[in-house]
């Protein structure tokens, strides 16, 4: 499917941000994993969720989904070993905290997914588990899926290198309360994205297990434990959201996006700085946020070390900017979906944008005009994109039904929202 996206006159109304991704992904998991029936409510129904969501069933929780909630028995963390091959479509979260999950079912369990997960390192990960009595292995020993893991988590010591994925920690620690024994992990190096373990650990202290975390050391401990049933409402998702924020910032706007927590431990919170820096007018208030748009921005440096999902927003804000904006810190979004360093740069450039290619991000000059782009099978591009056709008009995004990934809903809000947009 491609989308046509044509220049819009305005942006307002008042929507409701769409539920966390993230959240939704981590609190599927722990329900399945829980004693008790949990009652999920709110949570986002899209391809990369449900890849978590029909997994949790694969192991043999029973799910009663509905329009707007989910009821999950939990396993009591006791999975029943898949009776097949489990794909996971597109989805590295589910991939990565299910690898360190599956060795708590007796047997052998299989993950795979599609050509661009099939792609995604694992290495840092399986190797990290080996010292706690978890073998998992590349069926094709280079470190990507398929990955194969056996039953038998023993717990113990372990360490693992925090510049590649945070959900390698994520994954370790969400497992790890039914561990036999106690388990200790240590980050070494860089420890990016933070505020994604950061939600992990607020939604496990919600189901009631507890993480002692030295944020000194970067270490955790972990001792054996239980992880009980809840009733939790999913929060609305920042990353979603920064595409509203970043169309309402670009164009002339006055838009108001409801059940966005103000005190969220999610990092790509980060936009409401970032497009007020720029220039764009930013109210927060209770968990609402107000974004009126003059239409005009300037560039900015800005490190996304600790949201690196937010790299094609920012990247497709600075090419609609005045001057120069500087992306660092975002080494790791060249283990993405794609390589978002280098497609950002690719399809920008067919826009007629100026721009240098960095290690750890982009250097962008404003300007930018109509033009064919692919998506390259990445939900984030495809979104990013698409807020630039808002601004010049003229874009069409092949493969553009990705956005399915994370944002079903994403073509029709926008439509609702804008004046004089001919998509």
């Amino acid at each position: 499917m491609e989308l046509r996206v044509q220049a819009a006159d305005k942006i307002e109304g008042t929507v409701n941000a769409p539920p966390s991704k993230s959240y939704t992904h981590r609190a599927f998991i722990m329900a399945f994993l829980a004693e008790g029936v949990s009652k999920i409510k709110d949570p986002l129904y899209s391809d990369d969720t449900l890849a978590s969501l029909n997994s949790c069933q694969a192991f043999g929780s029973h799910v009663n989904q509905q329009n707007n909630y989910s009821e999950i028995t939990g396993i009591n963390g006791k999975p029943k070993t898949p009776e097949n091959v489990l794909d996971l479509k597109n989805s590295g979260t589910t991939l990565r905290i299910l690898t360190s999950v599956a060795s708590l079912a007796e047997g052998y369990t299989v993950l795979t997914g599609d050509k661009s997960l099939r792609t995604r390192p694992m290495q840092d990960l399986t190797d990290a588990l080996l010292p706690l009595g978890v073998s998992a292995f590349s069926t094709r020993n280079n470190g990507k899926p398929p990955i194969i893991i056996k039953g038998g988590f023993k717990g113990g010591e372990t360490y693992i290198n925090g510049n590649v994925s945070s959900q390698f920690i994520s994954s370790i620690l969400m497992a790890a309360p039914y561990a036999e024994n106690c388990v200790d992990l240590k980050v070494k190096g860089n420890f990016i994205s933070k505020p994604y373990v950061d939600m992990t650990l607020d939604l496990m202290e919600k189901f009631r297990v507890n993480v002692d975390y030295e944020r000194t050391e970067n270490s955790f401990h972990v001792e054996p434990q239980t992880y009980r049933s809840k009733d939790y409402i999913v929060e609305g998702d920042y990353s979603s959201a920064s595409y509203l924020i970043a169309a309402a910032a670009a164009i002339d706007s006055n838009l108001t996006i409801k059940n966005l927590v103000h005190d969220s431990k999610q990092g790509d919170k980060f936009i409401l700085d970032i497009v007020k820096h720029m220039g764009c007018e930013v109210k927060v208030k209770n968990n609402e946020v107000k974004i009126v748009g003059q239409g005009s921005l300037k560039g900015i440096e800005v490190n996304l070390q600790n949201a690196p999902d937010l790299l094609p927003t920012v990247a497709a804000l600075g090419a609609m900017a005045e001057g120069k904006t500087k992306i660092t810190g975002v080494e790791h979004a060249r283990f993405k979906e794609t390589d978002r360093i280098h497609t950002c740069a690719v399809e920008l450039s067919k826009l007629g944008v100026l721009l240098t290619e960095n290690k750890d991000g982009l250097t962008i000059t404003g300007g930018v005009h109509g033009g064919v782009v692919k998506s390259h099978m990445d939900h984030r591009l495809a979104m990013a994109f698409y807020i630039i056709g808002l601004k010049v008009g003229n874009i069409q995004i092949e493969n553009a039904s990705v956005y399915n990934v994370s944002f079903p809903d994403f073509p029709n809000i926008m439509k609702k929202l804008t004046t004089g947009n001919g998509t």
